[in-house]
């Protein structure tokens, strides 16, 4: 028996997939006007608004219902409906549509309160320069040991990947019965010492040997020196979680980062896969409208 062999478990985590790997798209998706994807502005804005002292249940429940709306809503959001002269209930009603529209397969009561926390996010007034670095620091993606890299473009950032594992720790905490607070902030937390230390990923942790627990302890330490003291000790707290799977928390979290990680490499064998046949046939690219009969004739005489 293992922690997933309990009734329904398998079936949820199941029915959660397509709507982790929609809101993992965040990671790909940019706008204009604003550095980075959009996981990447939501993992620089929840450190912000942590080192400003907001509560982090508060932070993991409306950030998560933010990368759930986003799923289908990409860039737009609460200040953007309000800057395009929507009222602010008017902007929640647009949220909570995106929101519905793909929060079926969460638990419930997660689903209650994640929609009650959707709204405006706050801006902090400054970020820590932990959260620009790891924005900035590639991931070195599949590596084995004795086996060259295998590069894939364009490369997730650390940035990406802590806040997609942040918000599926919440999503994913109800399946295991973990209180949702703890995997977020250790989703956010858990790569610290890659602020400092470049990915090379398995292979050059590996080669680290038995100094590896040593430099990531020393790099980790670096970072929380900089921090406020409350949020450093929470920070400790959850980051003592990570070396097992034997509490739900530690569970939630280990699965958010494993289904992140082979979502990631499904999300290339995707695109690599692509053809125009999916986007012209399943994705019906040239649309239902009144010039849809034009446009197919436009594509008939060009041979396309």
């Amino acid at each position: 028996m293992t922690a997933l062999d309990t009734p329904g478990t398998l079936t949820a985590l199941a029915g959660l997939r397509p709507l982790l790997a929609e809101i993992g798209d965040a990671k790909r998706v940019r706008v204009a006007g604003t550095p980075g994807s959009l996981a990447e502005q939501a993992f620089a804005r929840a450190w912000g608004r942590l080192v400003a002292g907001e509560d982090v249940a508060d932070v993991a429940e409306s950030e998560t219902a933010a990368a759930v709306a986003r799923a289908r809503l990409a860039g737009i959001d609460a200040g953007v409906l309000t800057a395009a002269g929507l009222s602010d209930d008017e902007a929640l009603a647009v949220l909570r549509r995106g929101f519905d529209e793909v929060a079926g397969p969460l638990d419930a009561g997660l689903r209650d309160r994640l929609r009650a926390a959707l709204g405006p996010l706050p801006a902090p007034a400054a970020t820590p320069a932990l959260a620009g670095t790891l924005n900035a620091q590639p991931r070195a993606g599949a590596t084995a040991p004795g086996r060259p890299r295998i590069v894939v473009e364009p490369p997730e950032s650390h940035g990406d990947h802590c806040l997609t594992v942040a918000v599926y720790g919440v999503l994913v905490a109800p399946v295991v019965g973990a209180d949702p607070v703890a995997p977020f902030l250790l989703g956010l937390a858990h790569h610290l010492h890659n602020v400092v230390l470049p990915d090379a990923g398995f292979a050059g942790e590996v080669l680290l040997g038995d100094t590896l627990e040593r430099v990531v302890a020393t790099l980790e330490e670096r970072e929380l020196a900089a921090l406020p003291d409350a949020l450093a000790d929470r920070v400790r707290g959850v980051l003592a979680l990570r070396p097992g799977a034997d509490v739900p928390e530690a569970r939630a979290f280990h699965a958010a980062d494993v289904l992140d990680r082979v979502l990631q490499v499904h999300h290339h064998a995707r695109a690599a896969a692509f053809t125009a046949a999916q986007a012209l046939d399943d994705l019906e690219l040239v649309h239902a409208g009144p010039v849809q009969a034009y446009h197919l004739d436009v594509l008939a005489a060009a041979g396309l």
